[in-house]
């Protein structure tokens, strides 16, 4: 009886592991992404074209360079310049750039860990008239996706684990 249940979990195990490797995609993240219209592009060139975004002379063209948005996902707005920037062409030129980031890498994070929408509902509490106005600093802002990522993530995995004990049960009797 004990070597029926072994060689069950042989067969399971074999599965498994036959499973994972001739359906995974292992090792392969290097590899170039297709375009839709059949070009290939390098993961390297879609940061530096989103990077390019922070030089544009065409987007960043009144600002002043000590008020822009660097690529450390920092805005050095001080409060007693908030008016100018809100009003002016600075806030303007900053929500382009992150268009234009969007448009090239939307899941574009920064140095800091700041995602576009983190830059974005920093800029929209310090221009609004709340007790948050003049406050630019986006690590304040920052969504905090990691600690919600590991509790939510637990009850997807049993289930998935779960799913395949299922399944390959089903599979050995």
């Amino acid at each position: 009886m004990a070597l029926t249940v072994t060689a069950k979990h042989w067969r399971l195990a074999f599965s498994l592991i036959f499973l994972s490797v001739f359906t995974g995609k292992f090792a392969k993240a290097d590899e170039d992404l297709p375009l839709p219209d059949g070009a290939l592009v390098y993961p390297g060139q879609v940061v530096a074209k989103a990077l390019i975004c922070f030089n544009d002379k065409y987007i960043y063209s009144s600002c002043d360079e000590a008020y822009r948005l660097t690529q450390t996902g920092n805005l050095n707005v001080p409060p007693e310049y908030t008016d100018e920037y809100c009003s002016g062409t600075c806030k303007a030129e900053t929500i382009l750039v992150l268009n234009c980031i969007e448009n090239i890498f939307s899941h574009f994070l920064f140095y800091n860990k700041a995602t576009i929408q983190d830059v974005g509902a920093t800029i929209k509490a310090g221009c609004g008239f709340g007790s948050q106005r003049g406050n630019f600093n986006v690590e304040e802002h920052i969504q905090d996706e990691e600690s919600d990522g590991g509790e939510s993530s637990v009850p997807v995995m049993v289930g998935l684990v779960g799913m395949i004990l299922g399944n390959g049960l089903v599979f050995l009797v």
